[in-house]
Formats: C-alpha cells, sequence, structure tokens
C-alpha cells in the first residue's frame, strides 16, 4: 500500500508535528501532504520544518497563499496526491498504531473502494473538556454495526434507524475510483459541514466498508481554538451551516438521475426541518402546527404556559 495522507493546516502551530508523526509512524503511508492554509499563528514554519525534516512530508500553500478553508485545502492535496490510497487527518488530531490494520487486509480485494473506521476524542484543556465535553462525550464516533457498501448512504442520511457516524478522519479511499467516480470533490463555498457532503456522495457512488469499528483509529483533538470554537462563539450558525448542507445533497440529488424518489423525499423533508429550525417565523408556527396535529388540548394550556409563550411570543 502506498498511502498519501492529507492535511489542511490552519492555526494548529501547537498540534501539526503530533499529527504528522502519527502517520509518519507506519511504513504504509507513502506521503504527508500539508496544505497551509494562511495560518495567523506560526503553522507555516513549523510545517516548513517538518517537511526539512522529513523526506515522506510535503508542504503546499494555495497559488495566491491565501486563505480558502479546509474543504479547498483538501482539494488542493488531492491534486497533488501521488499514492494509492487516500486518507486525510486534520492538524490537531492524530492517528492510533491500528490505524491501517483493517485496511491491509480489505483492500486486498479489488472490489473495496474505501474502508472506514471510529474514531475517538481527546482534550487537550480541562477549559476545552468543559466546554466541549456535552458535545463530544468519550464516545466514539462509530458506525453501530457492520453493513453492506449497498446500506452506507442510507444509513448516513438516518434512513436505515440508528446507523452511527464515521469521519473523514477514520476513512481510507482507493484514489483509482475516486478519480473515476467523484466528478467534484470538496464544495469550497460550505463553511462547514464540506467533509459531511463529500462523504455523502462518497458513500453513494463508492463501495464502503466497515473496518475497526469498536475501537478507536484515530482521535480527534478538542481544544479552545479550533473549528467548533467559531461554532460556539456564535461566528457561525450551526442551524445556517445545516441549511447549507442540506441545500447541497437536495440540489445534487435533483440532478443525479439514479438516485430513487424515496431518497429524494428523504431530503427534501431533512432540508425543509433544517429551514424551519434557522426561521424564527416558521419555528413558531411549525411549534403551533405541531400542538394542532398532536394535541388540540394543549393549545389551549401551552398559551398559558410561561415557557410556551416565551417560545411564541
Amino acid at each position: 500500500m502506498k498511502i498519501s495522507v492529507i492535511t489542511p493546516v490552519y492555526n494548529a502551530e501547537k498540534y501539526i508535528t503530533q499529527a504528522v508523526e502519527s502517520a509518519l509512524q507506519f511504513d504504509e503511508v507513502y506521503e504527508v501532504i500539508l496544505v497551509e492554509d494562511q495560518s495567523p499563528d506560526h503553522a507555516l514554519e513549523v510545517c516548513k520544518s517538518l517537511a526539512e525534516k522529513y523526506d515522506r512530508v510535503q508542504l503546499f500553500q494555495h497559488p495566491d497563499k491565501g486563505n480558502h478553508g479546509a474543504g479547498a485545502s483538501r482539494n488542493l492535496g488531492l491534486e497533488k496526491a501521488t499514492g494509492d490510497f487516500i486518507a486525510f487527518l486534520d492538524a490537531d488530531d492524530y492517528y492510533l498504531p491500528n490505524r491501517f490494520e483493517a485496511e491491509k487486509e480489505l483492500f486486498k480485494k479489488p472490489e473495496v473502494e474505501g474502508v472506514y473506521g471510529a474514531l475517538g476524542v481527546h482534550y487537550y484543556s480541562e477549559k476545552a473538556k468543559d466546554q466541549f465535553y456535552s458535545l463530544f462525550g468519550d464516545r466514539l464516533t462509530t458506525v453501530y454495526k457492520k453493513h453492506s457498501p449497498k446500506d452506507v448512504f442510507r444509513g448516513q442520511l438516518g434512513m436505515n434507524g440508528s446507523f452511527g457516524l464515521f469521519s473523514i478522519d477514520a476513512l481510507t479511499i482507493r484514489k483509482s475510483a475516486l478519480d473515476k467516480k467523484l466528478s467534484t470533490m470538496m464544495k469550497t463555498h460550505l463553511r462547514l459541514h464540506q467533509d459531511t457532503e463529500f462523504l455523502f456522495r462518497l458513500s453513494y457512488y463508492l463501495d464502503l466498508y466497515p473496518g475497526i469499528l469498536d475501537q478507536a483509529v484515530a482521535i480527534r483533538g478538542v481544544h479552545e481554538s479550533n473549528r467548533i470554537t467559531q461554532v460556539d462563539s456564535g461566528k457561525i450558525k450551526p442551524s445556517l451551516s445545516r441549511v447549507m448542507l442540506w441545500e447541497e445533497i437536495k440540489n445534487w440529488s435533483e440532478n443525479e438521475p439514479s438516485v430513487s424518489e424515496d431518497i429524494k423525499r428523504h431530503i427534501q423533508r431533512m432540508h425543509r426541518s433544517f429551514q424551519i429550525a434557522n426561521n424564527p417565523f416558521l419555528k413558531k408556527w411549525g411549534m403551533i402546527g405541531k400542538y394542532l396535529l398532536l394535541d388540540f388540548k394543549s393549545i389551549r394550556s401551552g398559551l398559558y404556559n410561561i415557557n410556551f409563550r416565551k417560545e411564541l411570543f
């Protein structure tokens, strides 16, 4: 196996060395491609040092040396990759020693186009843990049981009951399948969820197989200055970003002739639900409609309930 590991780098001077060295522990990793995205800290200097120290580390920036986001940075990494397989690693995350154990066996079968595993979590500080424990806990981000490739897309959409999730850090893809079956890589106009949208389309076009699901193969590093803090601080509205995500998925499904009607209807419902959640006016009338449909009697009592009145007025 010759694996290209793609890492977008932004504001990660404290963590990028750990990430790179966690990837270089594997003989199968042919190259680590760093795409520095005009970091406000000293990440570029650290990346230069790593590229000088390790032959397998390559450093790139965007042609204009500007900041273009994680999606565009991963796309540039994909353009530069020369390995037979692609893996991703965020600059503040790291691989565990079992990262490619399942892949080494599964990719011996030509029908296997991708393998996904489980992601753990590490808090770099007590402050980060206090702030984000309710979001991540100590749980694995994983698919709950082994599914056939044909079920993965529906499972991610929430159409197969309790399916679970896998992360891009725990995914490995056969590059020839990616180049052949995906005409568009990550959507660069999405501020958040570029990877989620990419994984949806990827699981539709490629046959993805489960690897190690009951223990972590990579670790999500959580700290005060990574991307999720922008959501928490209000710089990025999570509800709006989800509307944009499902808008993108809806547009894709409507323009992909092979998508079935039941999938299109499900995607439309998901898109509509997030539109309502992001629109205060629609949210209030949606709540009234819910009461009217499910429990007309509670409307009367609800109007005199202080919490209901705060929501409504």
